[in-house]
């Protein structure tokens, strides 16, 4: 029997195929959600991983052995997904994807009416009481009805209504989809730009022969840096494995943060807009941007689970994550990773600046993050926080977050991986090596 806590995570679950999920699993997942839904309808979709279209055959049965109908969607990207069920009124669905975990996970995740994610703490934990119970295989009664539908014009239009083509200027663009679900919409979305798009590992390939769908580690990216350089392009981007996170690079071919993209918008778009969200290990200049423009800035946990409730409850206009997802008000609260490609492009070709000259003002600080396999937690964090008792400010929220004038460091769990990531941003290259080192030789024991 798979251990359920490990693969059930705060936001969604993930494993291992077929070891940790397999088709038994999402059988059982199929069933327990449709319970748990109650509803007459569910939307099924799905990444492009070797084995997603057989899990995500198995999970549909689950749904219709439970008398309830599917709308499958196919393939498609994470926010084409959750678009679908917020614009014809679903009150459900499940996607299969592991999204930037590397070829051999996969997974699901979960929403309930208005495409807002269910977390452990609402419906995930029911859900994953009702598969440990398990279930008979129905051979009678009433089964559900499965139906198709292509969702991408609808997705393309969506976001174009974001978008004044008239002032973006001849550019080049270099766009890595990482041989997953994102290479489906370059090709349609920027058929009618101005803009000559190079598109790498376009191919949907579910083994990531090229790399793994995960932008955020430096070696996954090293392609596409490259490719900017030798086309002499404006800027370059880098998507994940489902498509709903996105990083960008400059004409340099050198990483621009997410924190700091966000901080451009914020500061050329979202000028006295309302509340803007940022997590724990957000870049203080993102922070400060935020209240720089006469906004009321607002603190999540990371996560989409925790961010789009939060968002939604609140109202909040806009909000980012360091791992490149953007979310957006006025695009139903749903990650916008080509929305914001879209006004980068505009920012360019308006301000008549290159991406690096456009992000120099925001490189105020030095940052640095590295991943551990750490076996208690719970000691190390209280260890950091007894080292560092005496801060500006220290915070239990969201993992462990310390401040002080200079400097600041954030050492939490991650929701996705078996891993505990460190965070640490400082005014100076030399003090930023200094604290990491220093933080260091107190989690490694």
């Amino acid at each position: 029997m798979t251990n359920l806590d490990k693969i059930f995570k705060a936001n969604d679950v993930r494993g291992i195929y077929p070891n940790e999920i397999n088709e038994d699993m999402a059988y059982k997942i199929g069933r327990a959600t449709a319970k748990f839904l109650r509803t007459r309808e569910i939307v099924v979709g799905r990444d492009n991983r070797l084995s997603s279209e057989s899990l995500s055959k198995s999970l549909c049965e689950g749904i219709l052995d439970e008398g309830v109908n599917i709308l499958d969607i196919g393939l498609v990207t994470t926010p084409a997904f959750y678009l679908t069920i917020i614009k014809y009124d679903f009150k459900g669905g499940i996607m299969v994807t592991a999204s930037h975990n590397p070829k051999e996970y996969n997974g699901f995740k979960f929403v309930k009416d208005d495409a807002l994610p269910l977390g452990m703490d609402s419906g995930l934990d029911k859900i994953k009481k009702m598969v440990k119970k398990g279930f008979i295989r129905k051979w009678d009664g009433k089964r559900g009805r499965l139906n198709r539908r292509e969702i991408l014009s609808h997705y393309l239009k969506n976001i174009l209504r974001f978008a004044d083509i008239g002032k973006i200027k001849p550019l080049k663009i270099i766009i890595d989809t990482a041989n997953g679900t994102a290479g489906i919409v370059v090709p349609e979305l920027f058929k009618n730009f101005p803009i000559e798009v190079i598109h790498i590992f376009s191919e949907l390939d579910g083994s990531f022969p090229n790399h793994d769908p995960n932008p955020v580690i430096s070696e996954n990216t090293t392609a596409l840096q490259k490719k900017i350089l030798s086309e002499h392009a404006d800027l370059g981007v880098s998507f994940d494995g489902d498509g709903d996170r996105v990083i960008f690079f400059d004409e340099k071919g050198e990483r621009v943060g997410p924190d700091l993209i966000a901080a451009l918008l914020v500061h050329y778009l979202f000028e006295n807009v309302g509340k803007i969200l940022y997590t724990p290990v957000a870049s203080k200049i993102f922070r400060e941007e935020i209240k720089r423009s006469h906004n009321e800035p607002i603190c999540s946990k990371v996560g989409h689970t925790f961010l789009k409730n939060k968002m939604v409850n609140q109202k909040i206009f806009f909000g980012a994550e360091s791992s490149g997802h953007y979310y957006l008000k006025d695009n139903y609260y749903v990650e916008s990773p080509f929305i914001v490609l879209i006004k980068v492009m505009e920012l360019i070709s308006e301000k008549k600046k290159s991406l690096s000259e456009l992000i120099g003002p925001f490189n105020k600080y030095y940052r640095d993050r590295e991943d551990f396999k750490v076996k208690n937690q719970n000691k190390l964090i209280k260890r950091l926080e007894n080292k560092y008792k005496n801060a500006s400010k220290l915070s239990l929220y969201d993992g462990l977050t310390v401040e002080f004038p200079d400097w600041w460091f954030n050492f939490r769990p991650s929701n996705t991986e078996p891993i505990t990531r460190l965070v640490v941003e400082a005014k100076t290259k030399i003090l930023l090596d200094k604290k990491l080192k220093e933080i260091k030789s107190l989690i490694i024991e």
